[in-house]
């Protein structure tokens, strides 16, 4: 069964010109599209399926500071913010609650970690405090165990992944913008090297301006301007429960387990960071640079299947502008989740809170995680094609960030001083023979 998703209506006309298009209806182009709009652009956010139809509407639904990357941390923490004043200013429900997040563990190397990261993120005002055996316990009650500790990060939350994107769509559109499903973008226009337009399966937009948040299909489109981007992807699994009536958390993480309420009276459940990876043409192209974070994260990654070749979205061809291209004949990727893992999970549920080992499973998805070669997303202007950004490769933490990801987007188009210094996420990172630096979480 798919992922829940509330669907919109798109609007009636494609424009002629806009001031600025955004490729890609994930929580990124969305918020991209929102904050440009908020500075009076008039924006075109086109989608080659749904919004919110691929990961945006897949993952957990975290919103969190506790254990990011430090380069990712300030956006996160401009994020939490962001995604309340949506809320507040547009009269808009994204499920945005910031309930505080619980991590508990009986590792006491993962308990470093997370202190150690503690120190930091309290260093920078982020409020985060590491739990006693007596406070973990506690707090994680409902499993019945004894915890060594764990940690709390009061101020972070979760947002409904099947409700966020589309409230984002709707907002856009009432400021005077237009969203556009069913609408692939197949390429681009330029005048004197600049960008002039983008070419849609329904006609071409005139813009000097094109953002490109595409998730998973980035690297295939940027491959189509002559660009350079190593992205890969991993397939993951996740599920959701029947918990009504049970006294379970928002939001609680284990390393045997993760769960989130949503607000149908169900949780998702999930094992963190587990995936299949299935092998594509353009994984094999990259293999080399993503050596680093699989050496690193290699208990979690198994081989995967057929999926990614089924999907086409890593494929290594040629596309015209005047003819359907692989994001027409697949407009939302929706891969198998995979059985074993769903078991596992199962399993891991019933074990950990043995309440659940008698509730039902309402539905169970997968999703393409497209992910960098460190793990921290690409965010910045295409050198070389004036007019164009690339925010993609969000690696599985786009969604939390979307809000902070889409204003400091929108700073770096309109010219304003950005939210948070984008330095780090400049693509070139990846080509100018630093060493590539794998984010821990």
């Amino acid at each position: 069964m798919p992922a829940p998703l509330r669907f919109i209506k798109s609007s009636p006309e494609l424009p002629a010109e806009a001031d600025a298009v955004v490729i890609g209806g994930g929580i990124i182009g969305a918020f991209t599209s929102y904050y440009l709009a908020k500075r009076g652009f008039k924006v075109a956010l086109v989608e080659k399926g749904v919004v919110g139809g691929e990961q945006s509407s897949r993952n957990w639904g975290w919103c969190r500071q506790q254990n990011r990357d430090e380069r990712e941390l300030p956006l996160a923490t401009k994020a939490l913010d962001l995604w309340q004043a949506f809320g507040e200013d547009m009269g808009e429900d994204t499920g945005f609650r910031r309930c505080g997040l619980f991590y508990v563990s009986n590792n006491d190397e993962e308990l470093d970690t997370w202190a150690r990261w503690g120190e930091y993120a309290r260093s920078v005002g982020v409020k985060t405090r590491m739990l006693s055996s007596e406070e973990a316990t506690q707090h994680a009650r409902f499993t019945g165990e004894r915890w060594k500790g764990g940690v709390h990060s009061q101020n972070d939350g979760i947002a409904n992944p099947g409700m966020a994107v589309p409230a984002v769509a709707r907002a856009l559109m009432r400021m005077g913008s237009s969203v556009h499903q069913a609408c692939a973008a197949r390429g681009i226009e330029t005048a004197g090297g600049a960008v002039s337009g983008v070419v849609t399966e329904r006609g071409t937009i005139r813009t000097r301006l094109v953002i490109h948040a595409g998730g998973a299909w980035a690297s295939s489109f940027l491959r189509q301007l002559g660009v350079d981007f190593p992205q890969a992807t991993v397939r993951q699994s996740i599920l959701a429960v029947g918990t009504s009536g049970l006294n379970l958390p928002d939001a609680f993480y284990s390393k045997s387990l993760s769960i989130t309420r949503r607000d149908d009276g169900c949780h998702t459940l999930a094992i963190s960071g587990r995936a299949k990876v299935d092998p594509t043409l353009q994984f094999l192209r990259y293999q080399s640079k993503f050596l680093p974070m699989f050496k690193n994260r290699w208990r979690s990654l198994s081989p995967g299947g057929l999926h990614g070749l089924r999907g086409r979205h890593e494929g290594m061809t040629r596309w015209t502008l005047d003819g359907p291209t692989p994001m027409e004949k697949v407009r939302i990727l929706d891969p198998i989740a995979d059985p074993k893992t769903v078991r596992l999970t199962i399993e891991r549920a019933a074990d950990l809170i043995p309440a659940l080992g008698s509730v039902p499973m309402v539905a169970a998805w997968a999703g393409f995680v497209d992910s960098t070669p460190d793990g921290v997303p690409v965010i910045g202007e295409i050198p070389n094609i004036p007019g164009f950004i690339l925010a993609a490769g969000f690696s599985g933490h786009g969604f939390g960030i979307g809000p902070g990801a889409g204003h400091l987007v929108a700073d770096i188009a309109s010219g304003q001083t950005p939210i948070v210094d984008p330095k780090p996420y400049r693509l070139s990172r990846f080509s100018g023979g630093e060493k590539i630096d794998v984010s821990e979480f």
